[in-house]
């Protein structure tokens, strides 16, 4: 009898042992951003490995939004940064925006912080206006970039053509700044962040000035996701006044492909670790979890909805 026990009590134990779930480690979480949200990305990286104890983080540097949301669409990634005029051409599919098919997996996550069309120039250039551009040298973004983007639809609206200038360069921001302080470029347009770090960098190693966007081109451009914008005056060393200008809202993004529970964890690392974005980038002070929802152009991961439902900003 007591034999019989031990082999039973052997075989249960080594059913149990057969029966325990294998658990999978989670993918690993790839965040897409650009140059000049490098630092950003970073902080949102070391957010989640924090919420998500155990899962590799990595950031990828792209040639900005039209890549990112291509990559998302692939299944190359799990959050991305994007404009929101980006986004839009995305989900519609616009081709002239880098798009050749509607982008339909992809997801919400969160509206974070308005980027700022911030057009700059060195002062020795004599440059005022957006007129005073014509005939100059001037660098664009990366080819059909969210920045490229911008800048076809405001020259546009202003009456300028990239035939007006003397030179047009598709460089990213960094080049575009190398390139202005050696004197071999008169202005660059960058959307990005008030105070972004770039920019802090072209207005200490030079005397620079910020080219006002006035209303009636923005109302011009017939763009639903331009607004209104100032840059304030001492956002940049020598800017003394303040610069109008458009805002254009920036977004968090996702794919269906990404699971409920990862998305609900990328979603809670965004806003528990809000500080931390603010260290790494001044632009993060505007995200608000009040507008977290805020015009966003595609569905709501059910991830982030059930982030939101907990924190009650969905009822």
């Amino acid at each position: 009898m007591t034999s019989l026990l031990r082999v039973l009590a052997h075989g249960c134990c080594a059913l149990a042992f057969v029966a325990a779930p294998v658990l999978a480690a989670e993918p690993p979480i790839t965040v897409l951003t650009s140059s000049v949200y490098y630092p950003l990305g970073v902080a949102l990286a070391e957010n989640i490995g924090k919420t998500m104890s155990g899962v590799k983080t990595s950031v990828q540097t792209t040639k900005a939004s039209a890549e990112n949301l291509n990559l998302l669409q692939a299944g190359r990634g799990e959050i991305a940064f994007t404009l929101g005029d980006s986004l839009s051409d995305a989900w519609n599919g616009n081709q002239d925006a880098g798009f050749k098919v509607p982008l339909k997996k992809l997801r919400g996550i969160a509206a974070i912080f308005p980027n700022y069309i911030q057009i700059v120039a060195r002062a020795d250039t004599g440059i005022k206006t957006l007129a005073d551009l014509k005939g100059k040298k001037i660098s664009v973004g990366v080819p059909q970039s969210g920045i490229e983007r911008n800048a076809r639809t405001i020259f546009a609206a202003a009456g300028i053509t990239y035939k007006d200038f003397a030179k047009v360069e598709y460089l990213p921001f960094g080049q575009s700044v190398e390139l202005m302080k050696d004197g071999q470029l008169d202005a660059t347009l960058q959307s990005a962040g008030l105070g972004a770090l770039a920019l802090q960098d072209v207005a200490t190693s030079m005397n620079a000035v910020f080219i006002p966007i006035p209303f009636d081109v923005i109302q011009k451009t017939n763009e639903a996701a331009y607004l209104v914008g100032t840059i304030p005056a001492n956002t940049y060393r020598g800017q003394t006044a303040d610069v109008p200008t458009v805002a254009v809202q920036n977004y968090l993004v996702t794919h269906e492909g990404v699971s409920t529970d990862t998305a609900y964890a990328m979603t809670k690392a965004l806003w528990a670790g809000l500080d931390h974005l603010v260290a790494a980038q001044p632009a993060a002070k505007a995200i608000d979890l009040k507008r977290a929802l805020d015009g966003m152009p595609v569905p709501l991961h059910p991830g982030a909805e059930k982030y939101y439902r907990e924190v009650r900003l969905i009822k």
